[in-house]
């Protein structure tokens, strides 16, 4: 992920995620392959870190080998609501740093009026749900991934995000 925003930052010349979603608004960024391999390195990062792929380890129990839910076994009502709601607002965070950094169009500016503030609200509800239903669509279409394959899925999103700044050193000395 420090790989990823590394990248990030390197195309937009800042850190502070306004003036990123700025800039990646604005039509000075233009099509690059850089910025491409960072997001889907974000978004394998976001998959793992929010425990969205089932992990299947062949040598125990089917039951306690999913990661996600092996943590939360031991707890109930309102403890078990609280585990629920904090892994629902990690991916909300990660969905919502997705949209901002690299589908920041309908985003409302400092300033705009009440409707264009209503119309990014609309926008960004607009960009939820279609990752919301994307997600549903990979997780549907992943059974289960051996514990063997976590480290290689892992290590594909490092050497995207590697690849991405490399490619933005190369391309800033041409």
């Amino acid at each position: 992920m420090i790989l990823t925003i590394f990248a990030i930052a390197l195309v937009a010349g800042s850190t502070q995620l306004s003036t990123v979603a700025n800039y990646m608004a604005s039509p000075d960024v233009g099509l690059r392959v850089s910025l491409g391999m960072a997001a889907v390195s974000l978004v394998i990062v976001g998959l793992a870190e929010n425990a969205r792929i089932p992990v299947d380890n062949p040598a125990t129990h089917l039951e306690l080998t999913m990661v996600h839910e092996a943590m939360v076994l031991e707890y109930s009502g309102r403890h078990l609501a609280m585990i629920e709601i904090s892994s629902a607002l990690k991916l909300l965070l990660y969905m919502s740093l997705i949209i901002a950094v690299f589908l920041p169009w309908g985003i409302a500016e400092n300033g705009d009026g009440v409707i264009a503030y209503l119309s990014g609200f609309l926008f960004y509800l607009l960009k939820l749900s279609g990752f919301a239903v994307s997600l549903a669509v990979f997780e549907t279409s992943i059974a289960k991934m051996r514990v063997f394959r976590v480290p290689d899925f892992l290590g594909m999103a490092l050497m995207l995000s590697l690849l991405g700044v490399l490619l933005l050193f190369v391309s800033r000395s041409l």
